[in-house]
């Protein structure tokens, strides 16, 4: 009998798959070489070939980092955090000074142990928060072991990213943010009511980068796409979309009562201003909002083409100059500032450069602006008249309507032709047709 089960036991393990995957570690045990900490202060030890980070006090959220950007991957790790804690693991995330002064950004797979338990649920950093929550995953959020050690999965290809919490599915996500940054390993802030000292330890960090087609996991989740879409926080927040990513419902053109039937395009969940002659509004013309807009932040995505001359208008008054030329109202201005002659021109020094308010104040020339070919992102608040400018998560003007300040500015400009320029109530929102090529996605509106 012992030597039946002796000869099932060494069956048995010879039966046993091998992991022959090729992971490469990204902590080799010892050293804290190719990290980095970035964002706060608190402290990162090394123990038992562990890494262990401790919170402190009075410093925001701290990242242990990698050195090497990360584009498409698969990670595993093990870890153990202390029940008071929360966490993360960044993933294709970023600090620029541009950007909130070097703030951590990106994509963080979040590491819950409270009550809510959205361990492995996928959250953005310092941008739009919550992508994919776990509400719904119950199976998910009973995955994950209280005061034991932890393993994810995280594939990050294209632009698809799913997370696995003990090889329960987690997190599936198809987003066209960042496609390349650093990992990072999070000890988040605390309170002065909550306990200095508590740790949470990661282990067996390891990453694959190649040949990736071979080692990915099937992924039973539906998959949340962001693109022309709104995230559940976003609809808890209030936004609804401007844009459906596929038709011109809620569109016209500014000088017609349907939308244009030349000089735009809908391809891709992209909706682009054809290029012609470099015009104002000479070809298919510019396009607004069939609602009028008050108090409202605007967000979207726009990617420019070498040279190109466009342009985000609100409280337009499509009744004012029914003849050549683009619709009246202010100007969220978009410029190639390197090669377009109108960044150097202006009744006010730089007033049409990108994203300043055109011909009336320069954006902040320190502003962020992604290399061409690159999607920026515009969002615009304005509120009870005051009027915010941001590029890039970066705020790069801001004034007052209506204020003797405003009023001066526009009696100095083109504009102070039109009685009480840019002072209506409400307002139709507009994209521009000047003749290049200009596309545009993720077009969303909160009324305030």
């Amino acid at each position: 009998m012992c030597t039946l089960l002796m000869t099932t036991f060494i069956l048995g393990c010879k039966n046993e798959p091998k992991d022959t995957t090729p992971w490469q570690p990204l902590f080799d045990g010892n050293t804290f070489d190719g990290w980095t900490i970035l964002g706060g202060n608190a402290e990162y030890q090394i123990e038992n070939g562990e890494i262990v980070g401790k919170t402190i006090h009075n410093t925001p959220n701290t990242f242990l980092t990698t050195d090497t950007k990360y584009g498409d991957f698969i990670l595993e790790l093990d870890y153990l955090v202390d029940s008071t804690m929360n966490s993360g693991i960044q993933i294709r995330s970023a600090s620029i000074p541009e950007y909130h002064n070097g703030r951590v950004h990106g994509y963080q797979v979040e590491i819950d142990p409270s009550d809510r338990a959205w361990s492995a649920g996928i959250y953005e950093e310092a941008r739009r928060g919550w992508l994919v929550p776990l509400t719904n995953n119950e199976a998910a959020q009973k995955a994950f072991k209280q005061n034991q050690w932890n393993h994810y999965r995280v594939e990050a290809i294209g632009d698809t990213l799913k997370t696995w919490i003990n090889g329960v599915p987690a997190s599936y996500l198809i987003d066209e943010g960042a496609d390349t940054g650093f990992i990072g390993l999070q000890v988040h802030s605390i309170g002065e009511d909550q306990k200095a000292g508590t740790e949470i330890r990661w282990k067996n960090v390891q990453i694959l980068t190649d040949s990736l087609q071979n080692y990915t996991k099937e992924m039973s989740l539906n998959p949340i796409i962001t693109k022309n879409s709104l995230t559940q926080h976003e609809k808890e927040a209030g936004w609804e979309l401007l844009w459906d990513g596929e038709t011109t419902t809620g569109w016209r053109g500014a000088k017609l009562d349907n939308f244009p039937e030349a000089g735009w395009q809908i391809e891709n969940g992209e909706l682009t201003v054809l290029a012609s002659d470099g015009g104002e509004s000479a070809a298919g013309g510019d396009i607004v909002t069939e609602e009028l807009y008050g108090n409202f932040e605007l967000k979207l995505d726009f990617k420019l083409t070498p040279g190109a001359n466009s342009g985000i208008k609100y409280y337009v008054d499509t009744e004012l100059n029914k003849a050549v030329g683009s619709a009246i109202g202010l100007e969220y201005q978009l410029l190639d500032d390197a090669r377009h002659p109108d960044a150097k021109l202006g009744n006010h020094e730089g007033s049409r450069t990108l994203a300043s308010l055109y011909d009336l104040i320069q954006a902040d020339p320190a502003k962020y602006v992604k290399p061409m070919g690159e999607w920026n992102s515009a969002h615009l608040i304005s509120n009870n008249n005051h009027v915010e400018h941001w590029l890039n998560g970066m705020k790069v003007l801001e004034y007052e309507r209506s204020s003797d300040d405003y009023k001066k500015l526009v009696s100095e400009s083109k504009y102070k032709i039109w009685p009480n320029f840019g002072e209506a109530e409400k307002g139709n929102i507009l994209l521009q047709d000047h003749g290049n090529r200009v596309t545009f996605k993720n077009i969303k509106i909160k009324q305030l």
